[in-house]
């Protein structure tokens, strides 16, 4: 059955299995690998999965620009939580090879800017290709087509390969993140520590454009979190929004703010309100907002206006 049924971006081996197997209910699922994000995402929207698990995020490289694309086009889905995971490489060769020997390697693209450091030091001949994933990489050094592979230790095995080197990693404590994306539902109720997603379009190309749609968010004290560009196709100059904003949809300045963006936006795309990984739910009246932000804010200056229209004030 497809409920299920959870795809990710494959082959077996990658980090986001081992992102996905770190969710609970990943245990009572068949989990399905996929060549590419759009195909893991396109399962889920044809109704062959209940969800896709994708990166989306990594704290060196920034945004993963296939999964953001994808979010902000073709059938809508929604994000229903996020998993952190910390990231290191092994340099996986097949058994015998030393490292004199290694003058090919592989891996994601995103997986360059994290390793490019050591390979400077260590491998300064090496001649780099991407691979579709690290972990088809480390299939593609099986079959003999590369000397080695940056992955996941855990991939070695699979594959057959050995880590030549571990603990590889230009920046201390690199982490990417990944979403659980499903068809559009109403978002679960809000944990006090939540994050809202949603791309959004500029209506025209004009001085301050950016400024006026982020100061929906400012004026009612709501925290951005990422902010990334990305270009729609219709030439150059037109330009997308991915935001990442702290708190949820059904947050009073939350909301507010999301109706303002679509006031003036003629497009905005919502992909769900979730909750932060790694971040507890504050303990009862430990969360600290700005003054005049709160919901109880909100409601009272709605009351407030209501009483000047009826004449009450």
């Amino acid at each position: 059955m497809s409920a299920m049924r959870y795809t990710y971006l494959g082959p077996e081996g990658t980090f986001t299995e081992a992102a996905l197997r770190t969710l609970p209910e990943a245990a009572t699922r068949e989990l399905v690998p996929m060549v590419s994000v759009p195909a893991a995402l396109d399962a889920v929207r044809s109704g062959e999965a209940a969800a896709a698990l994708v990166p989306i995020e990594n704290s060196v490289e920034g945004g993963v620009t296939a999964t953001l694309d994808e979010l902000a086009s073709g059938e809508p889905l929604m994000i229903y939580r996020e998993v952190l995971l910390p990231i290191s490489f092994a340099l996986l060769v097949r058994p015998g090879t030393k490292l004199s020997d290694v003058k090919t390697v592989t891996g994601h693209p995103v997986a360059q800017p994290q390793v490019r450091n050591w390979l400077r030091a260590h491998l300064p001949d090496a001649v780099w290709e991407s691979a579709a994933s690290n972990a088809d990489g480390a299939r593609l050094v099986q079959e003999g087509r590369f000397d080695a592979a940056f992955a996941g230790e855990f991939a070695a095995a699979t594959y057959g390969l050995e880590a030549l080197v571990t603990e590889i990693h230009d920046a201390q404590n690199a982490e990417t993140r990944f979403v659980l994306v499903g068809r559009p539902a109403r978002p679960a109720a809000p944990t006090g520590a939540d994050k809202t997603s949603v791309v959004i379009w500029q209506r025209d190309d004009h001085p301050g454009a950016l400024l006026e749609l982020l100061q929906e968010f400012a004026v009612r004290g709501v925290n951005l979190m990422l902010l990334q560009s990305r270009p729609t196709g219709a030439g150059i100059g037109n330009y997308c929004f991915a935001i990442d904003a702290e708190g949820h949809i059904s947050d009073r300045r939350m909301g507010e703010a999301l109706m303002g963006l679509k006031r003036i936006c003629p497009k905005v795309r919502f992909l769900g309100s979730y909750p932060r990984a790694g971040v507890p739910a504050p303990a009862q009246g430990g969360r600290t907002l700005r003054p005049g932000t709160s919901d109880a804010e909100f409601v009272d200056a709605a009351e407030w206006l209501a009483r000047c229209q009826d004449g009450r004030a």
